[in-house]
């Protein structure tokens, strides 16, 4: 809960922890790879330009899929637990008090945050909003193409595709 009276201001004891509705989780078996759990901040504390979660990861789990954005910057900064992160065509160890940059850029800058230790693994997630973006996932040979939203409810364009499946420019017209 948002200090009274300060809006803008929130303890991150204070964050509930949404888990994911099996519409957002993969398809098994692949779920059993992941674990969605984060507690929204940005909205609760007025953020407009910056997105901010806390992400919970149980060990031995991931949070998203492999991936990069085009557009959108992301920051992680590990409150607790270890683990991997997985970087380009690199893996680097992670642990509590390290923070993680994530610029924008092609395929180069992928990026995955895996939990190897033995205890959940939080961290605070930081990402800039506002722009139209294209997110890569390099492992499935998809891209996502999303839209910012105009209102907190919805986004008003989202589409997933594979690279190997484009339609001529003039195709229909």
């Amino acid at each position: 809960m948002a200090i009274p009276g300060i809006g803008n201001i929130l303890n991150i004891a204070d964050v509930t922890l949404q888990t994911a509705t099996p519409e957002q989780m993969p398809p098994a078996p692949l779920a059993a790879n992941y674990d969605l759990r984060w507690g929204e901040i940005a909205r609760r504390i007025g953020a407009r330009k910056l997105g901010y979660n806390l992400t919970v990861i149980a060990p031995g789990k991931l949070a998203c899929p492999f991936h990069n954005h085009r557009s959108q910057e992301e920051m992680f900064f590990i409150l607790e637990g270890s683990g991997e992160l997985r970087l380009g065509n690199e893996r680097h160890p992670i642990r509590s008090g390290d923070i993680i940059a994530c610029p924008p850029g092609g395929q180069e800058t992928a990026h995955q945050i895996i939990n190897t230790g033995d205890v959940e693994m939080r961290f605070l997630a930081v990402s800039s909003n506002g722009e139209t973006d294209i997110c890569e996932y390099p492992d499935s040979g998809k891209y996502q193409v999303i839209e910012p939203a105009q209102d907190e409810t919805q986004r008003s364009f989202r589409i997933v595709g594979r690279y190997d499946s484009t339609v001529d420019y003039w195709e229909g017209e």
